[in-house]
């Protein structure tokens, strides 16, 4: 063979991507080839937002879309910690429960002792890890599977729960830091200047990315397709800041409701932060690497034992910021916090979103786009006044067509060769 030729297996075989035209033929031939990534949640969240503003228009008011973002907030974020754990291949029943625990612990420290919110947030975080600790050690070291596993916490943590809560009391949570998570709104002015940052940061990644592949000789995308995608990402953060600096209060004369939601930038710094741990990372590469043969990485010199202890303290930590969340929007905790549909919506956003039950497939983006799903057919059934067992219906509807569309995708890789 020369060193010129090129070797093509099947028909998701590509080629570098030189122009536009090339680029977009291998895009087509990876999704022929059962790469979907995050393309079914993209598509099935513009059809469910176009749906819900025809039928009704108040959909895309600006209270209602600053509705989505926090209501959609806290289940993304246990969907994030959730990606961990999915991608080796595990599962954490638990994560819905894990969180309202440090939610109890959270209001117990802060509204019953008397704690400063900081001391309040450490104990809830610090609550989080211990419980992603045992979690791991168990699957991990002791060899239970995290199925069963994660099932018995899942009944403990409800029980600790309870216990926190007296048996079913409520304890209210006043102060003003925590209760400004959800409930918080940064100025018009702010936000703007957040999303400059935003998109000048994005912008000088990509083109620190496309500079360092061309200095090593790698194939790059064409500067047109970057560009489209920097400007695209732009066009969607000016519209959605546009939107939310708008005036959202019934009597603006008496209280103004504008400005970003505080709870948006700190979602969207986790995206950030997480997706330069998976993708940028040796930390990151040795989780799909277990994910995608556990066995092969464990003979390359991967402490797997130890990376599926990490996955687990990462997901109970991020289950314990999603509880933190749940906490400062409903401005108390209860013996509900985190139960109910919190687990299942969890899930259902990682998997929505593109990211793999099966191991070794999935990004941090997915969970985003899975929980913006979610909240908009909850949020958009909840406008056409369905009843509750219609919007369960449809929203397990959904997780099964993403499950299916990953299990055909898959199988369609293996078909192909490109997996």
């Amino acid at each position: 063979m020369t060193a010129t030729a090129v070797k093509k297996e099947g028909p998701a075989a590509v080629t570098p991507a030189k122009t536009v035209g090339a680029h977009v033929r291998n895009y087509l031939a990876r999704v022929r080839g059962g790469d979907l990534g995050a393309l079914p949640a993209v598509i099935g969240l513009v059809v469910l937002c176009v749906v819900f503003t025809i039928v009704r228009p108040v959909f895309f008011s600006a209270g209602n879309f600053a509705n989505l973002f926090t209501q959609g907030a806290a289940v993304t974020v246990i969907a994030m910690g959730l990606i961990f754990v999915l991608l080796l291949g595990e599962i954490d029943l638990s994560a819905g429960f894990a969180s309202g625990v440090c939610a109890g612990i959270l209001a117990n420290v802060v509204s019953v002792l008397g704690y400063p919110w900081y001391v309040a947030v450490l104990a809830a975080l610090v609550t989080g890890v211990l419980i992603g600790l045992i979690l791991g050690f168990l699957v991990a070291k002791v060899g239970i599977p995290s199925f069963v596993v994660t099932l018995a916490g899942f009944l403990a943590f409800q029980g600790v729960v309870l216990l926190l809560m007296k048996e079913g009391s409520n304890i209210s949570i006043s102060d003003d830091v925590i209760v400004g998570i959800e409930n918080g709104r940064i100025a018009p002015a702010i936000g703007w200047l957040l999303a400059a940052v935003a998109i000048i940061g994005y912008a000088v990644a990509q083109l620190l990315r496309h500079r360092n592949r061309l200095s090593r000789g790698l194939v790059t995308e064409p500067a047109a397709v970057m560009g489209a995608r920097i400007g695209g990402l732009a066009l969607l953060i000016v519209l959605a800041v546009y939107v939310l600096n708008q005036e959202r209060s019934i009597n603006p004369l008496i209280t103004s409701n504008k400005g970003m939601p505080v709870v948006v930038p700190i979602v969207a710094l986790l995206l950030v932060f997480w997706t330069f741990v998976l993708n940028r990372t040796a930390y990151g590469r040795h989780l799909y690497a277990v994910g995608g043969n556990a066995e092969a990485a464990r003979r390359a010199g991967i402490n797997v034992d130890r990376l599926k202890i990490s996955a687990f303290v990462i997901c109970s930590g991020m289950a314990a910021v999603g509880g933190i969340i749940a906490a400062s929007r409903d401005r108390s905790v209860d013996p509900n916090t985190g139960g109910s549909n919190v687990l299942l919506y969890a899930v259902g956003a990682a998997v929505i979103g593109g990211t793999s039950l099966f191991g070794g497939k999935g990004r941090m983006i997915n969970a985003v786009l899975g929980g913006a799903v979610v909240a908009v057919i909850i949020n958009g059934m909840g406008l056409l006044d369905l009843s509750s067992g219609l919007k369960f219906i449809f929203t397990g509807l959904v997780l099964l067509l993403a499950a299916g569309v990953d299990a055909l995708s898959r199988r369609r890789s293996a078909a192909t060769g490109t997996r």
